[in-house]
């Protein structure tokens, strides 16, 4: 095999169509012989942002805004058509990128290309500078897209490095790793980050993206951990004798611990989202402490034939499952939904285009809102009496109810039920 051979259904990430000082030779055949190739990434200093722009939309071409700032109309030939503009073929003269083409060279000798990379982080770590080293594949079928590395994992990584310290110290989980960049970042600050997935050839290929990036987390002492983690299962695996499965105690951290939930581009199949938003709902309806989702996505969009124009039709049900979740009504806990800004720094070289966009969901336990309605009742009398009037209502209606021995209802320790399967995400058709 010397060329990547391109199908209907193959995708391609852009983040590897122009990555900066790539080296185009293949290191291995993975377990269903696909070709893996090793990309860098490299953390930019304080001095090369300050050199970069945040946006390269400009310089791919892409830019639809006019020079006084307003949208510029669609142009179309004599038959209707639209006139696309397409990318540059060359790079930007002065751009430092080099655009990458989907053949592979030659095979490269395991050794030699060991020693190179031996030489490269010598060198590296004299300058200064942090890379961090994935390895992925080229050109999958759409089943296998997490095996790429794709924009939204840059975003959600550039949103990590522009403040560590909001998640210093804490048990993070990522759905839908892929092949790990996002985990990797995060465990540059966050205590635990549990790197979850499917697919033993995905994960096998993680557990190797950690192993070549131990230099980049042994600052702050953070810790990995690829696991099997299956959207459309409600049971987490813990064979032991199950490659990537979780033990007891992992698991018990996994519950009582964690506060963040991070999942980058992963919103590109209506099953997979359901899936997603359910597992979701499950882990934050067990938590007793507020945890924070963060969500990062594309929105890309598409040509169909049912609506005869440009649709984003995976980024519209992502759209519709977040309203479902704020208005969820959950006994455990409640969702809260924001957009975020990102006009944070930017710390790895790829484009940062207009359709990138950063989601926060926040779950709170619903012991915790009574506690602060509690606490509000407390420090408001005209609530307090409120509340008083309210009792007596409420105990003079049940008067001539069963009578009901409250010492016992006290005493009698609360035994947890676990929520039924959640109303989210009903199928279309009811």
């Amino acid at each position: 095999m010397d060329r990547i051979t391109f199908h209907y259904d193959t995708v391609l990430s852009d983040v590897h169509m122009l990555l900066p000082n790539a080296r185009h030779l293949m290191s291995r055949l993975n377990r269903v012989g696909q070709p893996v190739f090793i990309s860098k990434f490299k953390i930019l200093s304080d001095s090369e942002r300050a050199g970069t722009e945040l946006t390269e939309v400009t310089e791919a071409g892409g830019d639809t805004r006019g020079q006084d700032g307003g949208r510029v109309e669609a142009s179309v030939d004599e038959d209707g058509d639209f006139e696309i503009t397409h990318r540059p073929r060359s790079p930007p003269e002065g751009s430092g990128r080099d655009p990458v083409c989907p053949v592979i060279l030659h095979q490269s000798d395991p050794g030699q290309e060991e020693q190179e990379e031996e030489e490269e982080e010598d060198e590296e770590e004299e300058e200064g500078e942090v890379v961090i080293r994935i390895e992925h594949t080229m050109a999958t079928p759409l089943e296998d897209v997490g095996k790429q590395v794709w924009r939204g994992a840059c975003l959600l990584a550039d949103f990590i490095l522009s403040d560590p310290g909001r998640f210093r110290g804490d048990t993070v989980l990522e759905l839908g790793a892929g092949t790990g960049l996002t985990s990797i970042t995060m465990a540059t600050a966050a205590k635990t980050v549990y790197c979850t997935d499917v697919g033993e050839d995905l994960l096998s290929m993680c557990e190797r993206n950690v192993a070549l990036n131990k230099h980049v987390m042994e600052a702050s002492g953070g810790q990995v951990k690829v696991r099997h983690l299956d959207w459309l299962q409600q049971d987490l695996p813990t064979d032991a004798e199950v490659e990537f499965s979780w033990t007891e105690a992992e698991v018990e951290d996994l519950y009582d611990n964690t506060s963040v939930i991070i999942a980058a581009d992963v919103c590109y199949d209506d099953e997979l989202t359901d899936g997603l938003f359910r597992t979701l709902q499950r882990l934050c309806s067990h938590f007793s402490h507020t945890c924070t989702v963060l969500f990062s996505l594309e929105r890309r969009m598409n040509f169909t034939l049912r609506h005869m124009d440009v649709s984003c039709e995976a980024y519209d049900h992502f759209s519709r499952c977040l309203s479902q979740l704020e208005e969820v009504e959950d006994d455990r806990c409640s969702f809260s939904v924001q957009r975020l800004p990102v006009d944070f720094p930017q710390f790895l070289l790829y484009e940062r285009i207009e359709q990138l966009e950063l989601w926060r969901v926040t779950s709170t336990p619903r012991h915790a809102r009574d506690h602060h309605a509690r606490d509000h009742h407390a420090r408001d009398p005209h609530a307090r009496d409120h509340h008083a009037r309210d009792h007596h209502a409420r105990v003079a209606a049940t008067v001539d109810g069963p009578e009901v021995c409250l010492s016992a209802v006290r005493s009698q320790p609360e035994v947890y039920q676990p929520p039924p399967e959640p109303l989210l995400l009903q199928n279309q058709q009811d």
